[in-house]
């Protein structure tokens, strides 16, 4: 591909692929915005592993076809993501279709033992991510929220805005 399959050509093909194919992620995140690796929803986590899956196939391609290959379908998958997002704005329609929605797991010190049975989050995984956000008490803890990322929000404090929890499904009834 570059010089003869040599020790220098592996070295050689590995640094200058591998540039070319961040320097490719990097402009690309650069059209497209900030956006490209967040891990709003759970459809950007999905862009975020197929990126760098596709980055680590750019950089291992034994021939240019490869890369190619490998550099096109990196901006497929930006284009999709950036369609994706722009119909999302636009459409409540389509974002319900496509998004789960978050769901609260705890509400003004309560565990909510059905919300937790239909996540399959175990108690011990809830009540480890309230050490981790520093909850002394279940009483100071307002809302425990699992987010479309996956992402388990522990909301405490003295007082809680009810539009914090827009569009979150309760599974009490």
């Amino acid at each position: 591909m570059f010089v003869d399959g040599s020790l220098p050509d592996l070295l050689v093909r590995s640094v200058a692929l591998t540039a070319l194919a961040v320097l490719w992620v990097i402009g690309l995140v650069r059209l497209v915005g900030l956006r490209s690796f967040s891990k709003m929803t759970n459809f950007d986590f999905v862009i975020t592993v197929a990126s760098g899956s596709l980055l680590a196939g750019a950089a291992q391609a034994s021939t240019w076809t490869v890369f190619g290959q490998a550099i096109l379908a990196l901006a497929a998958i930006f284009a999709v993501q950036w369609a994706i997002a722009r119909i999302r704005k636009e459409s409540d329609t389509f974002e319900h279709a496509i998004q789960n929605q978050p769901i609260l797991l705890m509400r003004d010190g309560v565990i909510d033992e059905r919300a937790l049975e239909r996540t399959r989050v175990a108690r011990s995984d809830l009540i480890a991510k309230l050490r981790e956000a520093n909850v002394l008490r279940f009483s100071a803890v307002r809302a425990v929220v699992l987010e479309t990322t996956g992402d388990i929000a522990v909301l405490h404090g003295a007082e809680l805005e009810d539009d914090l929890l827009e569009g979150v499904q309760r599974a009490r009834s």
